[in-house]
This record gives C-alpha cells, structure tokens and sequence, in this order.
C-alpha cells in the first residue's frame, strides 16, 4: 500500500544520511511536470558540516535526486552513496 505524505509535512524535517551525516533541512521539492512524480528534494544544507561543505551546493540549496531517498519518518534518510 502506497503512503502519500503532504510536502508541508516535509518542510522543516532534518535531511540525513544513512551513516548520520547531518546534511540541513528540507524546504522544497521538485516535480516532474508531466508525470506529476517528485524529482528532487531541495534541501538548506548545514554550513556546519564539513561532509556538507564538499557536496554541490548551488543558489544555496543542496539538490537530492529523489531516487537516493531511504526512509521518511521523523528524518529524511538519504543513502549516502547515491550522493
């Protein structure tokens, strides 16, 4: 059975990796016009984090393909070999 989650749920929830790396939080996503699936999360990455810091940040947002998603819960759990 599918889950279908409201992105206002989304925002505001820390983005992590699955070995723990603290990679921000997720403000936005992006949607795949014609299919209507989510494509990309957009993520305010935490300038604290070295790990962060070595990723491609661009307009000061970090872009997650959707694909690298693991889990949703009270983290957002992105596998960090996708990265």
């Amino acid at each position: 059975m599918v889950k279908y989650v409201v992105a206002e749920q989304l925002v505001g929830k820390e983005v992590v990796t699955n070995d723990g790396f603290d990679l921000g939080k997720f403000v936005d996503a992006e949607i795949n016009e014609v299919t209507g699936k989510l494509t990309t999360l957009l993520v305010e990455p935490n300038v604290d984090s070295s790990f962060v810091n070595k990723l491609d940040i661009k307009d000061g947002k970090l872009k997650l393909g959707y694909g690298a998603v693991i889990a949703v819960n009270d983290f957002i759990v992105i596998d960090r070999k996708a990265l």
